[in-house]
């Protein structure tokens, strides 16, 4: 069977979307809309797109402002499956409350998390639930981006990244908090320091942020989006990370290549190759959309906007604990 998809919104990232759809088994893209003529969108409206009939998949790609009511209008023509970008909504309380009518309504609601999706991370993933690094003890990510220097900052690619009063753990980091959902599970607590290195933006573009865990695992974020990494394409991994457990560590490469060592050893194995894959940072958009096809079958899903609320009230919690300069507990 074959799911027909109407995309909303045909902004810069959505291109990335646009382009996976025609690569994802079981689905098709069967008709866009957007409000600019220029896009070429089939329909202007999302209320056209649907009225229209016979999408079973409505891919909402749009800022954060629209998100609720396009939910909303996507809800009341029952779809199979709703899928909405991130940041979702415009607040927590917002995505909380839309959340539960997505409920409600019985109709699953999923965020284009895709981060997670990345080929590198899932290979961790699978290499520390087969136990090759034992207990984890720590994971680093350190993003370096190389994008935010001078007054001309973003403006090639989004500009709007110059005038966001929260930046780089609203827009940015919260993809590596959910990474660290995802490879380690729910911390007890969080620290964060966060820094605006460049005075030509608005919000933050450096810092911190440390989840703790009860059993002595430390997660680190740091993130500077001036500096940038040993790369041939900074977007392809963003930067690098390091997962060091008991008995032996993964080291993510600027290539994407996951390198383990064992614990005493000077000997490494590569255990992901750099590869040269198509669409968007490993091709997760697919990856992702992918998973969303597949989870019609099966009824699973891992980014369901109830999960993601988790990580989005760790963004708030970061944002509370740079402001307050203390650790703040994190269950959830």
């Amino acid at each position: 069977m074959t799911r027909a998809v109407g995309l909303f919104g045909l902004g810069y990232f959505a291109q990335f979307h646009r382009e996976a759809w025609g690569r994802v088994p079981g689905a098709h893209l069967a008709a866009t809309a957007d409000a600019d003529p220029a896009t070429g969108a089939d329909h202007a409206t999302l209320d056209a797109m649907l009225g229209a009939g016979g999408i079973d998949i409505v891919d909402i790609a749009t800022p954060p402002p629209t998100h609720a009511e396009a939910i909303r209008t996507a809800l009341a023509c029952r779809p199979q499956v709703i899928i909405c970008q991130k940041p979702f909504c415009r607040s927590l309380d917002e995505a909380s409350a839309i959340t539960a009518e997505a409920e409600a309504a019985g109709i699953p609601l999923l965020v284009h998390e895709n981060f997670r999706f990345q080929p590198w991370f899932r290979a961790m993933k699978s290499l520390l639930e087969d136990g090759a690094v034992g207990r984890p003890l720590g994971l680093t990510f350190r993003l370096r981006t190389g994008d935010g220097q001078g007054p001309d900052a973003y403006l090639a690619r989004q500009p709007y990244f110059q005038t966001m009063p929260r930046l780089l753990i609203h827009e940015t980091g919260i993809h590596y908090l959910d990474v660290f959902r995802y490879l380690l599970g729910e911390p007890d607590g969080i620290y964060a320091d966060l820094r605006r290195l460049n005075p030509a933006i608005r919000g933050e573009d450096a810092g911190l942020v440390v989840l703790d865990y009860g059993g002595g695992c430390r997660a680190v974020f740091d993130g500077n989006r001036l500096v940038d990494f040993d790369t041939d394409d900074p977007r392809r991994t963003f930067g690098e990370a390091l997962l060091e457990g008991e008995d032996g560590t993964l080291a993510l490469r600027g290539d994407g290549a996951v390198i383990l060592r064992a614990h005493g050893a000077s000997e490494t194995t590569e255990v992901l190759p750099p590869e040269d894959r198509p669409g968007f940072a490993g091709d997760s958009v697919q990856a992702f959309q992918a998973h969303v096809v597949a989870g019609l079958g099966s009824g699973r899903w891992e980014t369901t906007a109830r999960d993601y609320l988790a990580t989005m009230r760790l963004v708030e919690l970061a944002y509370a604990s740079a402001a307050s300069g203390t650790r703040l507990p994190a269950g959830v």
